[in-house]
């Protein structure tokens, strides 16, 4: 079985919901995977497994993933590691998920203008509608052993690293670097 299985199945399925664009003017494979290659340092993306649109493109070998969208034609690249594949994938199950090691989540492009998301609920059915919906510039999502976030901010509107999706098995840490 392919390991990227439950992955390219969570992103074959807008999760979120919203609407969803796509911003970026040259759809080809190729510019596409440098979109895909953009979200993280070339030191991890270079050799990055690339899923477009659900489908591996390349095969990496440092068991990274990095897309082009985290959700479908939301133009938000990221790059993500083994334990950011299972808890994505749990998200999309909405099964439970609880932290036993760090997880790195790269996004250096930050979110495009709509394609944020509830700062509290991973399954908002409408997140632009969010009270609390937000949108991130560049950073790095971080997931740690849910204890270990106690006592971190959950207000991203104060500056600095905040808590996503708090009160969720799916919380993180969000680390703004712009």
């Amino acid at each position: 079985m392919n390991k990227y299985r439950t992955l390219q199945a969570f992103i074959s399925i807008s999760l979120i919901g919203g609407s969803c664009f796509s911003a970026l003017a040259d759809t080809s494979v190729e510019a596409r995977t440098a979109q895909a290659r953009s979200a993280a340092p070339a030191n991890v993306s270079n050799n990055a497994t690339i899923v477009i649109d659900g489908k591996t493109i390349v095969e990496g070998s440092n068991g990274w993933v990095c897309m082009p969208d985290l959700m479908p034609g939301d133009d938000a690249p990221v790059c993500i590691d083994a334990t950011w594949q299972e808890m994505l994938a749990a998200v999309n199950e909405k099964a439970p998920f609880a932290a036993t090691n760090i997880g790195i989540s790269y996004m250096l492009q930050g979110e495009p203008e709509g394609s944020g998301v509830s700062n509290s609920d991973p399954h908002h059915p409408n997140p632009t509608k969010a009270h609390d919906y937000v949108e991130t510039g560049p950073h790095l999502m971080i997931i740690v052993p849910k204890a270990a976030l106690e006592g971190i901010n959950d207000d991203p509107t104060k500056g600095g690293p905040y808590v996503m999706w708090k009160d969720t098995d799916y919380a993180h840490l969000m680390v703004p670097v712009n």
